[in-house]
């Protein structure tokens, strides 16, 4: 199946109003749900004390240049390291969007998106935003920067919004399925990756001016997250600590063995490998075809902010102000033991 995309230019959508199935459950389902974990070694693990981060913080995404990390949450809460996370200064935008998505340009500027459909951008590491509305009725699940420069947004109605002059217009398109899209990745400039809701997965070649459908998830699983490494191999995971991995583009889904039932929300790669974050603190590492747990505080909040980066360094964020900062290489060599 191959959908080639175009502006809606106005025409109505098939069903002209309709509720979101779930827009609430990326925000809300992790506090709601807790999982087990065992008793861990917390030598590695450095906690953020200082008052920038409050326990009344939600954190929902985390994203880095070569000069800063940015990390977003609810209540428009904003946290800006110059080093790595080891320290942060805290700003609170106007009007105290909950911001659930967050993503670092190639320009080096940051755009962050609200659950009210506003697009927040800085040029300025941080420092200071710029809100717009997306020009949509559907609601926006996730938001990305393309390897050009574009900005990208993903959410209801496998609705797909795009901008190449920074906000100034934006193109509106479907792949006319009534679900809800909840990851977007682009590989490189012509390759990308969209998961969703009833186990959807579709693939680009062209930059994201087409879509191919790549196979389903399987039962309709609901992908919280997905990190493709090519258009053939990638993991998503969700709900009941699930992981799934595949290596022919989506075709086929093999079921990783997780240490518990704990949801996923995020995935995040350093130079020790690939790592899922998710509810009850839980952070995995990928060790061949199981992940093994790394050691955090056992905290009963969710991680759903991660970085990513080539040292061995791991900023983590989630429910209650929970903020850590994990040197990855003590787990691989207790792992290895």
């Amino acid at each position: 199946m191959s959908f080639t995309l175009k502006p809606r230019n106005g025409v109505p959508y098939a069903i002209a109003t309709r509720l979101p199935r779930s827009p609430f459950a990326l925000v809300l389902l992790p506090m709601l749900l807790a999982g087990c974990e065992a008793e861990l070694n917390l030598a590695a693990v450095t906690q953020e004390t200082s008052h920038a981060s409050l326990r009344t913080d939600h954190y929902q995404a985390l994203a880095s240049n070569a000069a800063v990390s940015v990390l977003v949450g609810n209540d428009g809460v904003v946290l800006v390291s110059q080093d790595q996370g080891l320290t942060w200064q805290r700003q609170q935008l106007p009007g105290q969007p909950g911001l659930i998505d967050v993503d670092a340009c190639p320009d080096g500027s940051f755009i962050a998106l609200g659950f009210d459909n506003q697009l927040w951008h800085s040029a300025d590491q941080g420092l200071s935003w710029n809100a717009q509305a997306l020009p949509t009725q559907e609601q926006m699940l996730t938001a990305t920067c393309a390897p050009d420069g574009a900005w990208w947004a993903a959410g209801g109605f496998t609705t797909l919004l795009n901008s190449q002059d920074q906000g100034a217009n934006w193109d509106e398109a479907s792949l006319d399925e009534d679900a809800m899209l909840t990851t977007l990745q682009f590989l490189d400039a012509q390759q990308a990756v969209v998961t969703g809701e009833f186990g959807l997965v579709f693939s680009s070649t062209d930059g994201g001016q087409s879509w191919q459908a790549s196979g389903r998830l399987p039962e309709e699983f609901y992908p919280h997250a997905s990190r493709f490494v090519s258009l053939d191999e990638g993991w998503v995971g969700g709900l009941n600590g699930f992981i799934y991995h595949t290596v022919d583009g989506g075709q086929s889904w093999q079921r990783q063995g997780t240490p518990s039932a704990a949801p996923i929300f995020n995935f995040s790669v350093n130079r020790d490998g690939l790592f899922a974050i998710g509810d009850h603190s839980s952070v995995l590492r990928l060790s061949g075809e199981r992940w093994l747990a790394v050691p955090t505080p056992n905290a009963p909040a969710y991680l759903r902010a991660a970085s990513n980066g080539d040292d061995h360094r791991l900023t983590v964020a989630g429910g209650r102000g929970l903020l850590l900062n994990l040197d990855t290489r003590p787990a691989l060599a207790a792992q290895a033991q």
